[in-house]
């Protein structure tokens, strides 16, 4: 059974979630990211990608050495990938995506640490803020 403080911290939650949906950012975010998942060839590529990068990690784990023509091929998967204007703005897209997770996930355990509503002081030892992606 849920408590009223359940009930209001879902529905808050719900509201936070709707503030990111009438965002432009989030309309934009979400166009870029239709558009890979509806062009079958950035998807190929990308996991054309995916699956070299994970055997050549594979064989560095497992001690082998890797041959030039395998590096060669890779980057040159990597260089098409990253030259595809649909392949791009989906990584750019994820990034985004990414530094919003970030930031409200920051502010929600700072929350948690300070036992109050963080302010923008609260985030300057040893970063930029939760929102800035620098990674620090």
């Amino acid at each position: 059974m849920q408590t009223t403080e359940d009930t209001i911290i879902i529905q808050k939650t719900r509201e936070l979630c709707q503030t990111l949906l009438d965002q432009p950012e989030f309309t934009s975010i979400r166009q870029r990211m239709d558009s890979f998942m509806a062009d079958e060839g950035a998807k190929s590529q990308y996991q054309l990608l995916n699956e070299k990068g994970e055997f050549l990690t594979f064989k560095q784990k497992q001690g082998q050495p890797l041959g030039d023509e395998e590096v060669a091929e890779f980057e040159t998967l990597r260089q098409k990938f990253l030259n595809n204007p649909v392949a791009q703005g989906f990584l750019d897209a994820q990034q985004e995506m990414h530094q919003i997770q970030e930031s409200v996930g920051a502010y929600v355990g700072k929350t948690f640490e300070l036992g109050r509503v963080p302010e923008s002081e609260d985030f300057e030892s040893g970063s930029c803020g939760p929102s800035c992606g620098c990674s620090h």
